[in-house]
């Protein structure tokens, strides 16, 4: 089948939960191996019409007339049972950029059999406890990879429970790249690097029609983990978007003069990162839930209020951010100098609980050094979570609940966890860990992933459900082959 396939991934931010709103502060962001993926096609004797479905939600196909002249007019036809203001949008503004960069004729030309677009998310990005429970399997890493790919959701887009992964701006990403590939706006060798003309023009479009779908400009984290992986991350000004928020892209405005890479306004940040080798974040659905929004709105609200001590308390969470981060990379570097050492040494914490990691004395200055380390993460990220909920309690919002301190207290107490907290703006609904995850495990029983699902099964506080997603390596945004990916074909041709 002749497709044009692009995945992106979820994310989750480890650091930076508040503070990735300003730009002086950078955020840690973390890629998942959970992704988006949608599947353009033409279609055959449907000029001018794009149909978009989402298979695994009910009602969800959307059909759009497209008019290119005297302005691009996106319009769903009245037949469709449900709205999708993030597709809509989106095609508007691709085709309003196409028709920019590579003319009307060429766009038309592109549309004159019509397209299809299937877009599906992999199963993290939406709870299976009603999957699971119907399966009769316990919540387990095993039992979620019994569940088929992109398995249905049984509800409507609107009604479906997200796990807090970043669906949205995966969605968004994927389907914006894919259709840049399409419709012949950017090469595919620019989904190959990183630093592309091509990859950043479908960041900072990807950013506008999230920000318009949304209503608002927010930190960009999200979309920005969607393209470029996981990286720390200092967001753009605002101002960049606000004339073309403002008119609502209207014809007036040229939309490649705003979006396109070489307006320098765009001046966000992506510096590298990864998480140590042989390490694994481990992440879980809390089904208490939270809102976000209004989290947000409450601390900003504070953080005016009362600017000086919201200033200290964020300049020294920045700080432990920063360390934390910096510490991790060094992890990184030695691995890739000393890898047996550090084996051995990963492989000996992934037995211990932190508070027994220092007391080996024979060790030597190579093996002290990556256990110092590793230490040090641990130590930052208890100490960002202790501000965090330091700013919870300043702002009065539940950052870290009192439950969730309860469950990630008892995590981290096991052997072979280096840390952990709640993810991004913080609340009841996730949690993330580190763990030690060594290439020749103890025992299955004795393997900190396995511990770890043992804690979670057997909570009674609080209702967890593992993710199985964990860091991508396969970076941000890219082109995929569409029969390499299990069980993609059969949901999009099945439905």
């Amino acid at each position: 089948m002749d497709a044009t396939v692009v995945s992106s991934p979820g994310k989750v931010l480890i650091a930076g939960g508040y503070l990735v709103l300003d730009r002086a502060y950078a955020g840690v962001v973390v890629s998942t191996s959970s992704r988006f993926y949608t599947v353009v096609q033409d279609s055959v004797g449907k000029s001018d019409l794009i149909t978009v479905r989402s298979p695994q939600f009910l009602e969800a196909t959307w059909v759009y007339s497209v008019k290119l002249e005297p302005s691009v007019i996106v319009e769903q036809l009245p037949s469709n049972t449900s709205k999708n203001k993030f597709v809509h949008l989106a095609l508007r503004s691709i085709l309003s950029l196409a028709c920019e960069m590579k003319g009307i004729a060429h766009v038309r030309s592109r549309l004159s059999a019509g397209i299809d677009v299937c877009i599906v998310g992999d199963n993290d990005f939406y709870s299976q406890r009603a999957q699971l429970a119907a399966l009769g399997l316990p919540r387990t890493l095993a039992s979620l990879s019994q569940i088929a790919p992109f398995v249905p959701t049984g509800v409507k887009l609107s009604s479906v429970h997200k796990t807090g992964l970043g669906s949205s701006a995966a969605l968004i990403t994927s389907l914006v790249s894919s259709l840049l590939l399409h419709l012949s706006i950017i090469p595919p060798s620019d989904l190959i690097e990183n630093g592309t003309h091509g990859r950043r023009l479908a960041h900072n479009l990807s950013q506008y029609v999230h920000c318009l779908a949304q209503g608002k400009v927010g930190s960009g984290f999200d979309v920005s983990a969607a393209v470029f992986g996981s990286h720390l991350y200092t967001r753009f000004d605002p101002a960049v978007l606000q004339q073309l928020m403002a008119d609502d892209a209207s014809a007036s405005q040229s939309l490649l003069s705003t979006v396109s890479p070489s307006n320098e306004a765009w001046n966000y940040r992506v510096a590298p990162f990864q998480l140590p080798p042989l390490t694994r974040m481990m992440l879980a659905d809390v089904d208490a839930g939270s809102d976000t929004p209004s989290l947000v709105g409450k601390v900003l609200k504070w953080r005016k209020d009362d600017s000086a001590a919201a200033d200290a308390l964020w300049s020294s969470l920045d700080r432990l951010n920063q360390s934390m981060a910096q510490t991790i990379l060094k992890l990184k570097d030695q691995h890739s100098h000393n890898p047996e050492i550090y084996e051995n040494c990963l492989y000996s914490l992934s037995l211990k609980k932190t508070t027994e990691w220092l007391s080996e004395p024979s060790n030597s200055a190579s093996e002290e050094a990556i256990i110092s380390n590793f230490n040090e993460v641990h130590t930052f990220s208890e100490a960002i979570r202790g501000k965090m909920r330091e700013m919870g309690t300043l702002s009065g919002v539940p950052i870290e609940p009192v439950e969730q301190t309860k469950l990630l207290d008892l995590c981290i107490a096991q052997p072979g966890v280096i840390g952990g907290g709640v993810p991004g703006a913080g609340g009841y609904d996730a949690l993330w860990l580190l763990v030690c995850d060594p290439v020749d495990s103890p025992s299955s029983q004795q393997c900190p992933v396995k511990i770890i699902e043992r804690v979670w099964s057997t909570y009674k506080e609080l209702d967890v459900s593992p993710l199985s997603a964990v860091e991508s390596m396969a970076g941000g945004a890219r082109i995929e082959q569409f029969d390499a990916i299990p069980g993609l074909k059969n949901a999009v041709v099945a439905h």
